[in-house]
């Protein structure tokens, strides 16, 4: 696998790329500070911080859903021009939020409400009349784009978030302007082609989720409630067992083998079938789970690296696999993973904060990822099997196959 397919991109496709890099560079210039912020800055108890983190999580992810059926009735540009106009407003926002509780809370669901409407229609626009070989790279490149933004913008932000927000709200608010501008300059895209790249012309509304394509959806669910229990606490479990150094080192390696894996693993993957891919996905997450489970600085580092493998091809994968199933729009489909995402993140950080406090208090935290690593060696037959018990008949075979 190459890259030079992506010296054929067009300009629009090329400033969406770019694009996939500034918004969440600026965007995780902030976020992952907003509980500091929330508590030290603006005195908001730790429980009241982690619920509203938590409920604008799911507003983000679940949104997507919504997104895709304004795409729908609007197209996909207009569609993200509204999500960046609300997203910028909502950095804007910070500013006086620094003195206000309320403000800073709106301004977080402003956000992550345009997080919401503008991801679906983006990957949507990317891939709209592009053949179906095509596809692949271009959604890895996107994600590869995304994971750079999101591994700088807290480095770039660090020195600033405390000392000086109301410059660092400000240069963001500036970006996220000027990224903006340039989405107003995009072309609107033109209906027709394959019917998966319809804009849904105005000849028909379909119900919000007619078409679909079961199997994805809930493989994706599976997958992120997994991989979100490795995001959400390995830096607790790492830190006291190596240095923030150290763990920042395993943040810089793990994001720089997402960014240059995906892309080149991106056509191999495309041709893997899908039960193939869930095997290989799933046993390297189980895999380096049980690695984390010893403890040890250079285990946490082989763990995090195969967590960062089963990513790659789950991830890539089930996107892949949801367009190919289904008839609806590529905004809808992508409406869906996002709820998929959503839903899984969720139940995930349910059932983890209570997970691994049992384990710490028991003294023994690497059971907590051994227990994980059980769930991802024993979930995904059990998924399958429930899903081919639900829907039988014409789906039987499908849900056969991916056992």
């Amino acid at each position: 696998m190459t890259l030079a397919p992506l010296r054929s991109l067009t300009g629009p496709q090329y400033f969406l790329l770019a694009g996939s890099f500034l918004i969440p560079l600026g965007s995780f210039a902030v976020l992952p500070f907003m509980s500091v912020l929330l508590h030290e800055r603006l005195g908001m108890g730790l429980g009241t911080v982690g619920v509203v983190l938590a409920v604008a999580s799911f507003v983000q992810f679940s949104g997507g859903v919504v997104g895709a059926a304004i795409a729908e009735r609007i197209g996909l540009q207009r569609t993200m021009l509204l999500a960046l106009v609300i997203r910028t407003a909502g950095f804007v926002c910070f500013l006086p939020g620094l003195g206000s509780p309320a403000v800073a809370v709106t301004a977080l669901f402003l956000v992550s409400a345009g997080a919401a409407l503008y991801l679906p229609a983006n990957k949507a626009y990317l891939v709209h009349h592009v053949e179906e070989e095509q596809r692949p790279l271009l959604l890895s490149a996107s994600s590869s784009a995304l994971n750079a933004g999101i591994a700088l913008g807290p480095i770039a932000a660090a020195p600033f978030v405390l000392s000086a927000s109301a410059g660092l709200f400000t240069a963001v608010s500036v970006l996220f302007a000027a990224v903006t501008v340039g989405h107003a300059l995009l072309p609107v895209e033109k209906p027709g082609g394959r019917p998966a790249d319809l804009v849904e012309a105005p000849r028909r509304r379909e119900k919000a989720f007619a078409g679909l394509p079961l199997l994805p959806f809930a493989i994706t669910v599976l997958s992120v409630y997994l991989f979100m229990f490795f995001q959400h606490y390995l830096a607790v479990y790492a830190v006291p067992r190596t240095s923030t150094v150290f763990y920042a080192l395993v943040l810089a390696l793990y994001a720089l083998l997402l960014v240059v894996a995906q892309p080149l693993m991106s056509d191999w993957i495309a041709r893997l079938p899908y039960p193939r891919a869930l095997r290989l996905g799933f046993t390297a997450l189980a895999t380096g789970m049980t690695t984390l489970a010893l403890g040890h600085p250079a285990a946490i580092l082989a763990g995090a690296l195969l967590i960062c493998l089963g990513e790659i091809v789950l991830f890539l994968k089930n996107d892949l696999e949801a367009l190919n199933r289904s008839g609806r729009s590529p905004a809808v489909v992508f409406g869906h993973q996002r709820l998929a995402a959503g839903i899984g993140a969720f139940a995930s950080g349910i059932a983890g904060g209570g997970g691994y406090d049992l384990a710490e208090r028991s003294g023994h935290t690497g059971l907590f990822w051994a227990a994980v690593a059980v769930q991802c060696a024993l979930l995904p037959p059990l998924l399958i099997r429930a899903l081919r018990r639900l829907r039988p008949g014409r789906t039987t075979t499908a849900l056969h196959r991916a056992r």
